[in-house]
C-alpha cells in the first residue's frame, strides 16, 4: 500500500516536554526504510505547525493551551482526510495523545458521507478519558479517549465534526494500569470494552487482543490502533512522558500488532508519546517504529 506519514510535533498537551521530538526520533529510527523494505511505498508528508508553548500563554488551567491544540489537531484532521481520499493510508506520528483527536476526527469525517463506521483500538497505560471538569492537571493528552466518544470540551468533540467520532460499542482499551479516580468512574459508566494488564496477565495477550479486535471490527467498517507507547513496560519502552511498571512486555506488543495486521481491517494507525529526552539512545522510538512495521505486516516467517 501507499502509505503517507505525518508528524505532528505537539506536546501543549502534555506537562512534560519533549514529545514534539517524537516524529524526529522514529524517522531517524528508520520507519521509513523498514515499511519499504517490506513493500510498501512511503512519502513522508512532513509535520503538521505547532507553536512552541515558550510563547503562549495558558489561558484555561483546565484546558491548557486549548486554542493551539485545537488549531493543531485540526490540521492534523484536514491531512488524514486528504490522504484517505487520495487512497492512501495515513500513518501519524505524535507527539503527545492529544493528536488521537484530530487523527480519528479526519478518519470519520471521510467515512461518514460513505455511512461507513470506525472501530478504536486504545493501547495505553491510561484511559484518557478525563474531561476538564475531572481532569486534575488540565492536560488535554488525558482528555482524547473522551473527546472522540462525544464527551468534555466542545473546542475537542467537535474537531472533524459536531458529533461523536466514534461509539463505546466498538471501542477497546488495551494495557490500562493507571487510571485517576474519577476517571474510572467516567471508563466505567463510558460503555467502552476494558482489557487492564491483570487480564492480560490472568489471559493472554492473544485472547485479549483476539477479544478486542472482534469488538471493534464488530458492525464497523475499518480499525485505528491509537498506540501510546507508554503502553509498553519501562523496560522496553523508557523514553515516554508517563511510564508505570508493568506494562506489555516487547513480545506482547509485537503480537498485538501482528493480529491487527492479520485482522486487514487497518485503515489508520498512530503512534504517541515517544519522548527522546527520556530515552536511552533513542532505544523507544526505534521500538515504536519495529511496532509499526508488524502492524503492516512484517512477520518472522
Amino acid at each position: 500500500m501507499k502509505i503517507e506519514m505525518i508528524g505532528i510535533p505537539l506536546d501543549l498537551g502534555a506537562s512534560r516536554r519533549g514529545v514534539d521530538m517524537g516524529p524526529s526520533a522514529m524517522r531517524i529510527a528508520g520507519i521509513s526504510e523498514m515499511l519499504q523494505r517490506i513493500g510498501h511505498e512511503v512519502v513522508d508528508e512532513g509535520d503538521i505547525t505547532v507553536v512552541a508553548p515558550e510563547v503562549q500563554e495558558i489561558e484555561d488551567p483546565k484546558l491548557k493551551y486549548l486554542p493551539e491544540i485545537t488549531k493543531s489537531i485540526s490540521r492534523l484532521a484536514d491531512a488524514v482526510t486528504l490522504t484517505l481520499e487520495h487512497g492512501n493510508f495515513p500513518l501519524v506520528l505524535g507527539g503527545d495523545h492529544s493528536i488521537a483527536i484530530g487523527t480519528i476526527g479526519g478518519v470519520v469525517r471521510y467515512l461518514r458521507p460513505k455511512s461507513q463506521t470506525l472501530g478504536v483500538i486504545w493501547i495505553d497505560a491510561h484511559a484518557d478519558m478525563n474531561t476538564h471538569k475531572t481532569s486534575p492537571s488540565g492536560n488535554i493528552h488525558g482528555m482524547s479517549f473522551a473527546a472522540v466518544l462525544g464527551n468534555g470540551a466542545a473546542e475537542l468533540v467537535n474537531v472533524g465534526g459536531s458529533f461523536a467520532k466514534i461509539e463505546a460499542k466498538n471501542s477497546v482499551l488495551v494495557g490500562a494500569r493507571n487510571l485517576d479516580t474519577e476517571e474510572q468512574h467516567h471508563v466505567r459508566d463510558s460503555g467502552i470494552s476494558v482489557f487492564t494488564m491483570e487480564d492480560i496477565d490472568r489471559r493472554g495477550i492473544c485472547e485479549v487482543m483476539s477479544e478486542a479486535i472482534e469488538i471493534a471490527t464488530r458492525d464497523t467498517d475499518c480499525l485505528h490502533v491509537s498506540l501510546d507507547m507508554d503502553a509498553l513496560d519501562p523496560q522496553v519502552a523508557p523514553g515516554v512522558g508517563t511510564p508505570v511498571r508493568g506494562g506489555l512486555t516487547y513480545r506482547e506488543a509485537h503480537t498485538s500488532m501482528e493480529m491487527v495486521a492479520a485482522s486487514n481491517k487497518l485503515c489508520a494507525l498512530e503512534v504517541v508519546e515517544v519522548n527522546p529526552i527520556l530515552d536511552l539512545k533513542n532505544t523507544t522510538a526505534e521500538v515504536a517504529a519495529e511496532m509499526v512495521e508488524s502492524a503492516f505486516g512484517k512477520r518472522i516467517l
